[in-house]
């Protein structure tokens, strides 16, 4: 499911990422269509990237790839986290229920500081977030 315009700045969560990289995951096939469809660079949170290469280090040179993904400019990460400590709690504390890892809640709050911005993820609990209190976000996702 694609709810976004071409024009949208691409926000990247955890999932489509290693999805990309590692050929054995459920939706490599659907990170490779939507990464060939959207128009880099994309925009996500040193949580996120954190995370990913977790999950990727099993994954020959998967830590090196995000890496040079980076390094190329493909993916920009402009969150800063100190500066967003007090928003980051509330969020955390709004949602959880869920519960919301701080991954999450940076990308919505990254939602709320890039204008005109979608968020690429696997990750249905997007569906629940809300960004800037009630505005829902939207998502590339699959159905």
């Amino acid at each position: 499911m694609s709810t976004v315009s071409d024009s949208k700045k691409i926000i990247i969560d955890t999932g489509p990422l290693v999805a990309f990289l590692n050929k054995a995951d459920t939706y490599h096939e659907w990170a490779l269509m939507h990464f060939g469809r959207l128009n880099p660079p994309f925009y996500t949170s040193e949580s996120v990237i954190s995370e990913a290469c977790f999950l990727l280090r099993h994954t020959q040179e998967g830590v090196e790839k995000i890496l040079d993904i980076i390094e190329r400019e493909l993916i920009f990460i402009p969150f800063v986290l100190v500066n967003e400590l007090s928003t980051l709690k509330h969020l955390v504390r709004k949602y959880q229920n869920i519960p919301m890892s701080l991954a999450d809640a940076s990308l919505v709050r990254l939602s709320e500081q890039i204008a005109n911005s979608a968020i690429f993820t696997l990750d249905s609990d997007f569906r629940i977030y809300r960004r800037h209190k009630r505005e829902t976000i939207p998502l590339i996702i699959p159905r």
